[in-house]
Formats: structure tokens, C-alpha cells, sequence
């Protein structure tokens, strides 16, 4: 009984050694690196990434001046618009928008420490009659009121919000994201911009028209 305990222990004691070094008894590695799904249009690496306090779904990393203004122009966007940024960082989106072409704006961000950033360029730039910043989940906006919404989030983010796009904004609405798909929702049309001998990738959508339900006849 006494050799059976300590086998036992010392078994134990291998299969413990054995796992902290990432290995099965098989002398296999317990954690694999899986190859990513391929996606259906380039992905650029995230670079300067700056940390925050609070755990996040997107790092704060601030969109280039030249990229935020082919967003914009791609987008179309007039002084009639309405527009949601979603994950607005330092609000430079929605603040180009309102000083470039008069477009009132909403940005959203869970981070305070933007919402604040975002007002007071707001007041720099002089267009606080024409913008607002919610601190707020992007999943809860209020998106009825939209004519465009800008993007600068991670993939999966994209396609975590794109039912949410989908369901809540009007037919025709502009969608421009920088640097991320969404996915088989196969964009409108794709422009790059480099910058500082970086690729940014920018993808325009438009809201499609829903289609009718069917009712239980088939008509």
C-alpha cells in the first residue's frame, strides 16, 4: 500500500512538471497555434496601440488625418448629414466632419478620458453647436437619426455590430470603416491610403434595402 501511494504522488508530480512546461504526457504542446481563418480582404496590423485605464473592446488608436479626410470623402458627406462614430476616440472624425462640410455629429466611446479629449477639441475647433460626445457602449446607441457612421474598431468587433447596423439604420445609409471588413458583407468599394509608408485600408457600405417578409400564403 505504501508503494502504491508513493507511485501515485510521483506520478502526479510528473504529470504537474509535464503541464508546466506546456507538455502532454504524449510530449505534445497542450497550447497550439491554430493558423487564422483567411479573410476576404487584407488586415493590417494594429501598431501603436495606446493603453488605457479601463479594459476596453478596441484599443484607443487615433486614425491619420489623411485617412480620416478619404473617409469623409468617400462617405460623401454634405451638411445634411447626421453622423455616428462609433468608438470615437478623440472625436477627430466627427469634428472634421462638422468643420469641413457643416455635418452634425455624434461620437461614441466607453473611455471618459476621450469623451473629455473630444470636447475640448470640440471647443478648439468651434463647432460644440454641431457635435456631442456620449460616453456610452457603441451596442446601445441610438443610430435611427443616421446618415453615415464611420468605423475604426478590431474585426470582430465589425462583426459583432454589423447585425446591429443592419437592423437599426435606414436604407441607404454610408458605412466607412478604416482598416477592418466586415466579413462576407463584401464592401461597396476599397481605397488605400498610405501614410508614413504605412497601408490604410478604408471600405464603404451601403445599407441595402430590407427585403419584405414573407407572410404565411407565400405572398
Amino acid at each position: 500500500m505504501r508503494n502504491d501511494r508513493i507511485s501515485s504522488v510521483t506520478l502526479l508530480i510528473v504529470f504537474m512538471t509535464l503541464a508546466s512546461i506546456g507538455c502532454t504526457p504524449s510530449g505534445q504542446s497542450s497550447s497550439q497555434s491554430e493558423a487564422p481563418p483567411p479573410a476576404s480582404s487584407p488586415t493590417p496590423k494594429v501598431t501603436g496601440v495606446e493603453l488605457v485605464d479601463d479594459p476596453l473592446d478596441v484599443p484607443y488608436v487615433s486614425t491619420p488625418n489623411q485617412v480620416v479626410a478619404r473617409m469623409l470623402q468617400m462617405a460623401n458627406v454634405n451638411s445634411k448629414d447626421f453622423l455616428y462614430d462609433l468608438g470615437s476616440g478623440d472625436g477627430r472624425i466627427v469634428i472634421a466632419a462638422a468643420q469641413e462640410f457643416g455635418a452634425r455629429g455624434v461620437g461614441y466611446d466607453l473611455n471618459p478620458k476621450r469623451i473629455q479629449e473630444s470636447n475640448e477639441n470640440a471647443t478648439k475647433a468651434g463647432v460644440t453647436k454641431l457635435v456631442r460626445f456620449v460616453q456610452g457602449d457603441l451596442f446601445e446607441a441610438d443610430l435611427s437619426g443616421a446618415t453615415v457612421v464611420t468605423l475604426y474598431l478590431l474585426p470582430e468587433v465589425n462583426l459583432r455590430l454589423r447585425p446591429k447596423l443592419l437592423q437599426d439604420l435606414r436604407p441607404g445609409t454610408r458605412i466607412v470603416s478604416h482598416n477592418y471588413d466586415m466579413g462576407d458583407w463584401q464592401p461597396e468599394s476599397v481605397s488605400i491610403v498610405e501614410v508614413a509608408g504605412k497601408k490604410h485600408y478604408v471600405y464603404y457600405w451601403t445599407i441595402p434595402e430590407k427585403k419584405r417578409g414573407k407572410t404565411k400564403s407565400g405572398r
